[in-house]
C-alpha cells in the first residue's frame, strides 16, 4: 500500500503522477480504501466506504488512461462525497437515524460530473444529522458518532461537513465534496487544517441533495490547496435544468494563472469580537504575507444591521418546510441530538411577516455588500476566531459568538475560501476570503497566492495505524 507522502499529495500532484503513469488509479484507490478501513473508522469519518463502486471505477479509469483516453486532472482520483448526494444502490442517510435505511435510484448531478470527468467515489463521508437543520448542541448530532479531529482526537471537526473535514486531514482522500448554508466547509476546514471553497450560490448544481435551505445551500470542495479547490469546481459547476436555483451562466472556467494588478484586499476589523489572540495573530501575519507579495490591504468593515438573524429566520423557516413531513410525523423524536428533536416544532411557529421581512432584508444588505466590493476584491479575516472545541463542548455556550460574515457571506451567496494559516496548542487556524458573487477565481486566486509561499497547507497530524 502506498504512504503518507503519496496520499497526501495535492490532487494536482496526484493527477500529474497519473498522467505519466507513474501511479496507478487502482493502487491509489486501494490505498485509501485501506486508511479508510483502518483509521477512517476510528474518526468516525465515513458514514459508508463504496469499496465496489470505487475499485470498478478505478480499473475503468486506468484502461482508458493505458488506452490514451486521459479526461483531465481529475482522471483517476479518489475522492469522498458528503452523506447528503445521492449515490445510486447506495444507502444516503443525511446523517439521520430517521433516514437510516435511505437509499435513491439515481445519481446527483455532481456525483455524474465527477464521474464524467473520471473522478473515483471512495465513500460517503459522515456528517450532521440533517446537515445541522433543526439545530444541535454536540458534536456527536449524527448517525455516524461525532467524527474526531485527526490533530488532536479529542476535538471535533465542526459541521455540518464534519466528516469531509476529517477524511481530508487524515488522508483518507484525494479531496472530498462538502455543503455549506451556513459555516459548513469554512469550519471543518479551518478546525481541521485544509482548503474548503464555498462556490458562488447557484454555481453548483444541488439536483440529488438533501435541501435545508432552498435559498442558501450550497455545494463545494475540501481540498489539500486552494488550486485543488478551482481544479474540482471547474468539473462540478454548471447550469442544470433539474436544479431550477442554478444560474443560467454557472459554468466556470477555472484561471489558475489569475494575476495581472495587485490584489485589493480589505481586512475585516469587525468581523470577531473578541478572537482569540493566536488566532488573530496567525491570520494578520497570514494577511503581511500578501501583502509583501504586493496586494494593498485596507481595513474595512461589514455594514451593521440585523443581518445574521435574517438569515436565521430563512434557514429555519425553508428547514421547516423541507422536513415538514418528518416534524409532522413525530420521527423528529428519533434524531440524536436534544435540540434537533424539537427545533422544527420551533421553526414552524415563526410568522411568515418575518419571513417576507427576512427576504426584503436580504436585497438591502446585497447592495450594500455590492458596493464594499467596489473598493476591493476580497474580504479577509480569520476563518473562525477559535480552534477546535472539545467534542463535549456544548456548541451553545463553546460557540455563542456573533458571526457576521458567515451571516453575510451564505445570506448573500457569496464564494469563500478557507486556507490553513498557523496552529495554536497544535490545532490549527484559517483564515478567509471572500468575494463578490461570481468571483470564485478572486477567492482562489488569494488563497493560491498565499499558498504559494507559505507551507501551512503541507503540514499534516500524526496518526496512529
Amino acid at each position: 500500500m502506498l504512504g503518507e507522502d503519496v496520499l497526501y499529495r495535492s490532487v494536482r500532484e496526484l493527477g500529474k503522477m497519473i498522467r505519466a503513469r507513474r501511479l496507478g488509479p487502482v493502487e491509489l484507490t486501494e490505498s485509501y480504501l485501506d486508511r479508510g478501513e483502518r483509521i477512517g473508522s476510528r474518526l468516525n469519518a465515513y458514514a459508508t466506504l463504496t469499496r465496489e463502486l470505487a475499485l470498478k471505477e478505478a480499473r475503468q479509469a486506468e484502461r482508458e488512461i493505458k488506452a490514451g483516453k486521459y479526461k483531465g486532472p481529475l482522471h483517476g482520483i479518489p475522492y469522498a462525497a458528503k452523506d447528503l448526494l445521492a449515490v445510486k444502490g447506495y444507502p444516503t442517510t443525511w446523517g439521520a437515524k430517521p433516514y437510516e435505511g435511505q437509499s435513491f435510484d439515481y445519481d446527483a448531478t455532481v456525483i455524474k460530473k465527477l464521474r464524467a470527468a473520471g473522478a473515483i467515489l471512495i465513500g460517503k463521508a459522515a456528517m450532521i444529522e440533517l446537515a445541522g437543520g433543526m439545530g444541535y448542541r454536540f458534536g456527536t448530532a449524527s448517525i455516524s458518532g461525532g467524527a474526531k479531529n485527526p490533530w488532536n482526537e479529542t476535538c471535533w471537526t465542526c459541521g455540518s461537513s464534519s466528516g469531509s473535514g476529517a477524511i481530508m486531514a487524515a488522508g483518507l482522500a484525494a479531496f472530498a465534496i462538502g455543503t455549506e448554508t451556513w459555516g459548513s466547509i469554512v469550519c471543518p476546514s479551518a478546525y481541521c487544517g485544509v482548503s474548503g471553497l464555498r462556490p458562488t450560490f447557484g454555481r453548483v448544481s444541488r439536483h440529488g441533495a438533501m435541501s435545508l435551505s432552498y435559498s442558501m445551500d450550497k455545494i463545494g470542495p475540501m481540498c489539500r490547496t486552494a488550486d485543488d479547490c478551482g481544479v474540482v469546481l471547474a468539473a462540478i459547476a454548471g447550469y442544470d435544468a433539474k436544479d431550477s436555483s442554478c444560474l443560467a451562466d454557472g459554468h466556470f472556467v477555472y484561471d489558475s494563472q489569475s494575476g495581472g494588478r495587485p490584489l485589493r484586499i480589505g481586512w475585516l476589523t469587525n468581523a470577531w469580537q473578541k478572537p482569540a489572540a493566536d488566532v488573530d495573530a496567525a491570520a494578520k501575519k497570514a494577511i503581511d504575507v500578501l501583502e509583501s507579495r504586493g496586494a494593498i490591504v485596507t481595513n474595512v468593515a461589514l455594514p451593521e444591521g440585523p443581518w445574521e438573524q435574517a438569515a436565521g429566520t430563512v434557514i429555519s423557516v425553508e428547514c421547516a418546510a423541507a422536513f415538514n413531513s418528518l416534524i409532522e410525523s413525530g420521527k423528529a423524536a428519533n434524531l440524536t441530538d436534544p435540540l434537533g428533536k424539537i427545533g422544527g416544532y420551533v421553526a414552524q411557529q415563526i410568522p411568515a411577516s418575518d419571513y417576507a421581512r427576512a427576504l426584503r432584508i436580504r436585497a438591502v444588505l446585497q447592495k450594500k455588500i455590492d458596493a464594499l466590493f467596489d473598493r476591493v476584491d476580497v474580504l479577509a479575516a480569520a476563518s473562525l476566531p477559535v480552534v477546535a472545541t472539545p467534542m463535549t463542548a456544548n456548541i451553545e455556550t463553546a460557540l455563542d459568538f456573533a458571526d457576521p460574515l458567515g451571516g453575510i457571506g451564505n445570506f448573500c451567496g457569496l464564494p469563500a475560501v478557507s486556507a490553513p494559516c498557523g496552529f495554536s496548542n497544535n490545532l490549527p487556524i484559517g483564515i478567509q476570503f471572500v468575494g463578490r458573487a461570481y468571483d470564485d477565481n478572486k477567492v482562489i486566486a488569494t488563497a493560491r497566492l498565499f499558498q504559494q509561499h507559505t507551507e501551512w497547507h503541507r503540514k499534516r497530524p500524526q496518526l496512529k495505524g
